[in-house]
């Protein structure tokens, strides 16, 4: 891939990733947010940080599905880190709107409310993720370290997942969608990888 396309595709994932915070601001502007305006901030953000997670763990599948595809890799720190800055916005709206900066109540949540602990872990997982996701923390933690760490990407979907199933009131499922699709991208990735192996052992051979 030339240069000038990826920068367009750059600009292009960069348009599509902020366009959820540009439409809730120009709703937030305009009073568009709806009768429960906070909902709607917390319930945005929220799903378009699970979103933009799930879509940075697809790339390596699809890499690893055609070699036709390794140029996705670039791709794939930009949505993560998207993801933490809509779970920031996502954690930021609770802590703000729906406590008035009440810290009291936080610790009161965080210990016995369930949705609000897996929320708050999967947000606590991202946030190592997110603080080394230089080039130069790679070349500082060394590449093992820095990948054993990063695997808590896939720990963070599924608390994410479970904060959303919990979140939402019983028969809702809206979270359906992107449950079924972090379950297949797990289901994929070993039986893609044991794939490119033969493939490459086959290839030796010959």
């Amino acid at each position: 891939m030339n240069r000038k396309t990826l920068i367009t595709l750059k600009t292009l994932t960069w348009i599509a990733c902020l366009s959820p915070f540009a439409l809730l601001a120009y709703e937030a502007v305009t009073n568009t947010l709806g009768p429960d305006p906070t909902s709607t901030i917390a319930l945005t953000t929220g799903y378009n940080a699970l979103l933009m997670l799930i879509l940075s763990l697809a790339v390596t599948p699809l890499r690893l599905l055609s070699s036709r595809l390794s140029w996705l890799i670039k791709f794939r720190r930009l949505l993560g880190l998207f993801a933490f800055f809509y779970a920031s916005i996502h954690l930021a709206t609770y802590v703000a709107l729906y406590l008035n900066f009440d810290m009291s109540i936080f610790k009161t949540d965080i210990t016995k409310r369930r949705f609000i602990i897996a929320g708050f872990l999967a947000y606590s997982l991202l946030v190592p993720l997110a603080a080394t996701s230089t080039t130069w923390s790679i070349r500082k933690l060394g590449g093992k370290r820095w990948n054993r760490l990063h695997k808590l990407v896939y720990l963070a979907a599924i608390c994410g997942i479970i904060h959303y199933w919990w979140q939402v009131k019983p028969g809702v499922l809206s979270p359906m969608n992107l449950t079924i699709t972090l379950v297949v991208l797990f289901l994929a990735r070993p039986v893609l990888t044991f794939l490119q192996k033969r493939r490459t052992q086959r290839a030796v051979s010959v």
